[in-house]
């Protein structure tokens, strides 16, 4: 960034500021055509950086670092998300937390590789604006189209599936309670996840200092209670004084024994069990999306992203050591008795008294609460950026920012419409409902690693920001793509096969999931390819200034642009 002062008696803006964006050192759809863009106030590095990349900067950067972290490890919701997820890992290969220790070592490396990519291109318009960077022009306006409909499926989905595991959560509680033997209705799990899909909406539509605040506090409500459960299950653990003849804890092989409970061989069932640790652990990318929000994003970023992966894993691991150790019975667990319809609840009342089962429960539905917040706030945010680039139809109300708030309330209201339409198929069963989380699961790994693949084949030597793995960045990406790679067709199978596989029982994800995604296909080639090129550039023609050639990638500019050359060359 460099200070000039206009000699022009009448200049064209009140300059205070000239951004050379070739100075900036950064890849971006400006990057190497001799621009510099005006600006009439100074600015500092964030926002050098922001316009560098082809945007305005329309949000107040009211993150800090913290702030940003507590966003993600609020979306991470490490509780709420074991508690959710129990029946996609212990309900499928048993109590052993290996699966859990082998996952997260995989899942680790795809956020640690993202992060990179974060530090490189610290946009709210994340991995697809990196993909548009990084991939072949030939190729790049499509895979940027693609990965922006499969990171936005990734988002949207996110919100209604916690919100809906936290509504099942607060009616197990109640059916917990329930003297006449009371069950929750589809009905009723509906009614409620709009409840609080409509109070998360309303909430993430306030300006960003009430944001940065509310995400503080929940994520310390959060990790406090994650702290207090994790207590209690140890502490408060009486299975052997509820369950005659059972021990305090279970024994080494116990713990770590694995109980195949699927059609599959047990490695492949090991496989489908990681779809509730990268479902517990996703998340992390969060900070990407709030990069415009935040100060010294292009460090603070990358470091929220790796923080969250990191202590999200760690957690996680000890967290489930203390369910193998105390949990007593699976098959009680998967029939569901008193049914309740959350296998959570189920084993904490196997090894508490009830006082302790309905605070446990209780800390989860709440931490259920904050969590969907986060997410529904971070959705809104990619929602945002890419109809900012004009991919959605109606994408110039998705795009406006609010100008009391100033932060983008249509696309938070939209999202929570769409998230309401995914949770219809709760109405087809447990198995349709299901498909959203493993929808999340491959929406967002496709999009997480689509720059990372690019980066460790075609665009080696793009230009890294100040946060990088160094050395190291080429071996993680490869064992990042190689499990997506593998994790992606294992998402889609069924828990059963042959005549055990049913219409109720198929795995509804290659619907949910590449039904959409070929649709965008399509649109792109029918109509998306007339007019997207990739991220869009919004900042006011009338405050870019180009080279003295007056050609853009070889073509002759506009009478409007030469006549800021011309004015340029008399300054």
């Amino acid at each position: 960034m460099e200070s000039k002062k206009s000699n022009s008696a009448t200049p064209l803006h009140s300059i205070r500021s000239n951004v050379d964006v070739d100075a900036i050192h950064i890849t971006s759809v400006l990057s190497n055509k001799g621009i510099t863009i005006n600006v009439d106030h100074v600015i500092d590095d964030d926002e050098a950086k922001i316009l560098a990349l082809g945007y305005k900067q329309e949000f107040k950067r009211e993150f800090s670092l913290f702030s940003i972290f507590a966003v993600s490890f609020s979306v991470l919701g490490l509780l709420p998300s074991i508690g959710s997820c129990f029946g996609y890992q212990q309900l499928v290969v048993g109590m052993s937390p290996i699966p859990w220790l082998i996952a997260v070592l995989f899942i680790t490396s795809v956020a640690y590789s993202m992060a990179e990519i974060a530090s490189a291109f610290p946009t709210s318009a994340g991995t697809p604006y990196a993909v548009s960077q990084l991939a072949p022009p030939k190729w790049s306006a499509f895979l940027t189209w693609m990965t922006c409909y499969s990171n936005w499926l990734c988002q949207i989905t996110a919100s209604p599936s916690v919100n809906y595991a936290c509504a099942c959560m607060i009616l197990a509680l109640k059916a917990y309670n329930s003297t006449d033997g009371y069950s929750p209705s589809n009905g009723e799990i509906y009614g409620l996840t709009l409840g609080i899909q409509i109070s998360h909406a309303i909430i993430s539509s306030g300006p960003t200092k009430w944001l940065a605040r509310f995400n503080s506090f929940s994520t310390i409500v959060n990790m406090l209670f994650l702290v207090i459960v994790f207590v209690m299950i140890l502490a408060g653990n009486k299975r052997s004084e509820i369950n005659e003849g059972a021990t305090k804890f279970n024994s080494n092989s116990i713990a770590w024994s694995l109980d195949n409970q699927t059609a599959w061989p047990m490695g492949f069932a090991m496989l489908q069990s990681f779809l509730g640790v990268i479902w517990a652990m996703s998340g992390y990318d969060s900070p990407f999306h709030l990069s415009e929000e935040c100060s010294n994003a292009a460090v603070a970023a990358p470091k929220a992203i790796v923080l969250t992966a990191t202590c999200g894993g760690v957690i996680g691991f000890l967290f489930m050591l203390a369910i193998s150790y105390t949990l007593y019975d699976l098959d009680e667990i998967a029939a569901d008795p008193q049914g309740l319809g959350q296998p959570f609840v189920t084993y904490l009342s196997q090894i508490m008294d009830k006082d302790l089962v309905n605070t446990a429960t209780a800390f989860t539905a709440i931490s259920g609460y904050f969590m969907g917040c986060s997410c529904l706030f971070a959705a809104s945010r990619v929602t945002y950026a890419y109809s900012r680039d004009g991919i959605f139809p109606l994408s110039n109300i998705w795009k406006k920012v609010n100008k009391t708030t100033q932060t983008p309330v249509n696309a938070v209201w939209i999202n929570m419409f769409l998230g309401q339409l995914f949770l219809l198929l709760m109405f087809a069963g447990d198995v349709a409902i299901a498909a959203i989380f493993s929808v999340g699961g491959i929406a967002g790994f496709v999009s997480f690693t689509m720059p990372t693949l690019l980066k460790i084949t075609v665009a080696r030597d793009f230009q890294r920001g100040p946060w990088s793995l160094g050395r190291y960045s080429t071996p993680i990406g490869v064992v990042s793509c190689a499990f997506v790679a593998v994790m992606i067709p294992v998402l889609c199978f069924p828990y059963v096969k042959g005549d055990d596989l049913t219409p109720d029982e198929m795995n509804w994800t290659v619907l949910c999931y590449f039904g959409p995604m070929l649709l965008a296909g399509i649109w792109y080639f029918i109509y998306g390819r007339t007019f997207y090129s990739g991220p869009k550039c919004n900042i006011d023609e009338a405050d870019i200034i180009y080279d003295d050639t007056g050609l853009i990638d070889g073509v002759e500019q506009t009478e409007k642009h030469q006549t800021q050359i011309d004015t340029k060359e008399s300054t």
